[in-house]
């Protein structure tokens, strides 16, 4: 038989079921919200097993976004999926340079792909920037050389991008790396996980 739910109750409902299905797993405090908006968007619970937090990543962003960071995007879908609501109240916007003409031209020219020419353009950006990867693993590569050369200083980086072809390889260059992260290690993710997780943040800031 059907649960008779009101539409405002739909997603308590929905976090109380994670809850239990989660039974007698113990979650870190300070990632758990984080945590459980990732398995509510996919409703796939080993990302309770595979999400890797860096030391207080989640403490780290939300101080970030309440200083005004901007978020950049490698998809226009986690750019769709992000609260931007919430966001701009704080003073930050999200950001997307993919799909920009002469984005596409550079990388042409240069025979790289376009997410490497974005990550090199959002680090121009004047501001802090948190960096929500749900796609690209050449972003995160991208990301990681310009750390390592000293030309960008992420606030966070969210490291999930889905998929077979350095997938692995990139998000474990995050992983090693000293900046805040959030990292989906394995083939998983996706920008939907990339936005849920920038959503997790903000929802705290504004409960």
């Amino acid at each position: 038989m059907l649960e008779q739910i009101k539409p405002m109750d739909i997603e308590k409902r929905s976090f109380q079921i994670i809850t239990e299905l989660l039974g007698d797993r113990t979650l870190d405090p300070e990632n758990e919200l984080v945590i459980k908006r990732a398995i509510h968007t996919t409703a796939d619970f080993d990302y309770a097993d595979h999400l890797v937090f860096s030391p207080h990543a989640v403490q780290k962003g939300i101080a970030a976004l309440k200083d005004g960071c901007d978020i950049v995007t490698d998809t226009q879908m986690a750019k769709a999926g992000i609260n931007k609501t919430i966001l701009g109240k704080l003073g930050g916007e999200v950001h997307c340079f993919m799909s920009d003409p002469d984005v596409a031209e550079e990388a042409k020219a240069r025979g790289i792909t376009r997410a490497i020419v974005s990550m090199e353009r959002a680090a121009r950006l004047p501001k802090s920037c948190i960096f929500a990867i749900g796609n690209a693993p050449t972003a995160l590569v991208s990301l990681h050389e310009q750390i390592e050369a000293g030309r960008l200083r992420p606030a966070l980086i969210i490291g999930v991008p889905v998929g077979f072809v350095n997938v692995v390889e990139s998000k474990e260059l995050i992983l090693t790396s000293h900046v805040p992260h959030i990292v989906a290690r394995g083939r998983k993710g996706g920008s939907n996980v990339a936005a849920a997780i920038c959503n997790a943040l903000l929802y705290q800031i504004m409960r």
